[in-house]
């Protein structure tokens, strides 16, 4: 049986505090399950130019607590972390604390990093992808280690903590979302997380066509096949969310549709069908929803926060089917 679909909202910018609650109060009013943000820390620059990736004006975790303050029921989250930027522990505390304030809305995720502009800019060393990965492993096994009953001691390659417990603990099960396009991430994801975020294979360190080019129909389904390696028995027990970046609710997307196709290097047949793509009607979305639902077992799908109102009437129909 199909997992009922559940649709998020990604934002990434706010003009001010009234801006950034009536986003959040929007999302939750039109019946978005989540609400998120991205962790990037660029300004305008250089840097952020050759990574080719949108600015984000506001940090997440104080970001993520304002937005949670604001709403009552909307899922609060951040697709996702990247573990290099911050010290673990006090990461894990301080998401911990959202989940407590919030009485337990937060989706708490979690990746490897992967824009290296990024890291150069911030004078940061990027290890190579396995180094990154493993580290991502250890500080899975510090979140687990926090949340859980006694003493929070971890002892790994990362993580060393000792005589002390977690606190606050989370209000309930706080669901671990881990994103990624690669085969050793979401190995590690189909092993370890609640909610695994498809993204682009960003192999390359920016967005650019060799992404968006290893993400497609064919490519997704590899990455489900290695997300079910790691799961093993417990695949049916993972929920499989996706970023639609390139959405565009319309009835003729067809002049659209063959600019993305053109700046990907991709017929526009397999653009329409791209993962992370949605042209359409309505109608024609809510389709292929669940023709993808079915092919790949997506059923969490989060878009844009200029896609929210457009997309809302697909999100009215599909939600709980």
């Amino acid at each position: 049986m199909s997992r009922p679909f559940r649709f998020g909202v990604q934002s990434f910018n706010a003009e001010s505090g009234e801006d950034w609650a009536a986003q959040a109060q929007q999302a939750e009013s039109l019946g978005y399950s989540a609400f998120h943000l991205a962790d990037h820390i660029l300004g305008p620059g250089p840097a952020l130019e050759r990574a080719n990736h949108p600015q984000q004006n506001v940090a997440a975790i104080p970001a993520m607590a304002y937005a949670a303050a604001v709403t009552s029921t909307i899922q609060i989250g951040c697709r996702v972390f990247c573990i290099d930027y911050h010290n673990p522990v006090v990461l894990i505390k301080s998401a911990m604390t959202i989940d407590k304030l919030s009485n337990g809305r937060l989706e708490f995720g979690l990746g490897a990093g992967w824009i290296k502009e990024e890291y150069a800019a911030l004078g940061l060393q990027m290890d190579e992808p396995a180094v990154r990965i493993d580290r991502l492993a250890d500080v899975i096994e510090g979140v687990r280690a926090f949340r859980g009953e006694g003493l929070a001691d971890v002892a790994n390659n990362t993580l060393n903590w000792q005589e002390f417990a977690g606190d606050p603990k989370p209000v309930g099960k706080v669901p671990l979302m881990i994103g990624g396009g690669s085969p050793r991430i979401l190995r590690l994801a189909g092993r370890e997380a609640d909610i695994v975020s498809l993204n682009f294979n960003n192999r390359s360190g920016m967005i650019g066509p060799d992404g968006v080019q290893m993400s497609s129909e064919a490519e997704t389904q590899k990455k489900v096949r290695w997300i079910r390696e790691g799961a093993g028995d417990r695949f049916d027990d993972l929920e499989l969310e996706i970023g639609a970046y390139f959405t565009f609710v319309m009835d003729d997307p067809s002049p659209v549709l063959g600019g993305f196709a053109q700046m990907f290097g991709l017929s526009e047949a397999d653009m329409l069908k791209h993962p992370h793509a949605l042209f359409g009607s309505v109608e024609a979305i809510c389709d292929e929803l669940e023709r993808r639902r079915a092919l790949h077992g997506i059923s969490y799908i989060t878009v844009g926060r200029d896609n929210m109102e457009s997309f809302a009437p697909v999100v009215a129909k599909l939600s709980g089917k």
